[in-house]
């Protein structure tokens, strides 16, 4: 409640960088004026476009990224090159959650999947603010938590769930962060996303397309009837759906 009161203040007077480029990102809008202030400076924009990686697992975090726009995924990677995503980032949140409670390295890939734009910031920087800003402290402690139950509710969606309450659940994620009933995914994508192969992405897109609750075209998924969607979906969707809550993300 309190993070939401505060995102309704910021939203009253429009934030922006030192460059005057807006923010919209929550987390950035969430935080008191003091600790927006000292931040500030050290907000680069930086456009996101799709397939951009912004970092690679077990490699040094040099950055923290809060989108305003788009879509970031937060990808494990095996061995042989498989990879399945472990959770996704939109303007509720940042990347980087390592680095922001003292550690250098993370485990994860976090690759752009829908074009965006937002703010990165050196982890140096954000260490040094954080030592000042106790809301912005406690707002990326308490995001890092979030997160990290909703990484837990998808692995255990991915490991009990069929493809298709799968499906419904990440595309009522998405949308939910990336404020568009139209999203430029690929059934390619879609597969390496839910840890899956291509025909069965295909045929759970299918089932769906076929209740007319999407439409699929080449490079394209529309949501044309979000009720019957999360009627689709299994119930990680609505647990995922409270934790969001927590996040402002409603």
């Amino acid at each position: 409640m309190v993070a939401n009161k505060n995102l309704r203040l910021a939203q009253s007077r429009e934030r922006t960088n030192a460059a005057g480029k807006p923010v919209s990102n929550i987390i950035l809008l969430s935080i008191s004026d003091n600790d927006y202030s000292a931040l500030r400076p050290h907000l680069e924009y930086v456009s996101l476009p799709n397939h951009l990686v912004l970092h690679e697992p077990g490699g040094k975090l040099e950055f923290a990224y809060f989108p305003n726009r788009g879509l970031i995924s937060l990808v494990v990677v095996m061995k042989d090159g498989k990879t399945a995503e472990a959770g996704i980032v939109g303007k509720e949140g940042f990347t980087g959650t390592p680095a922001a409670v003292g550690l250098n390295r993370g485990p994860l890939r976090a690759v752009v999947q829908v074009t965006g734009d937002g703010f990165r910031v050196e982890v140096g920087a954000l260490r040094n603010t954080l030592e000042s800003a106790p809301q912005l402290q406690l707002m990326l402690a308490r995001y890092a938590v979030v997160r990290g139950m909703q990484i837990a509710q998808t692995a255990a969606c991915n490991r009990l769930h069929g493809i298709e309450q799968r499906l419904a659940r990440w595309l009522l994620m998405t949308q939910d962060r990336v404020d568009s009933g139209s999203l430029r995914i690929t059934h390619d994508f879609l597969a390496t996303m839910l840890g899956t192969d291509r025909p069965s992405v295909s045929l759970a897109a299918g089932v769906l397309q076929k209740e007319k609750i999407i439409e699929y075209t080449r490079g394209a998924v529309k949501i044309v009837n979000r009720k019957k969607l999360e009627h689709s979906a299994c119930e990680c969707y609505r647990v995922i759906r409270q934790y969001d809550g927590e996040l402002g993300l409603q």
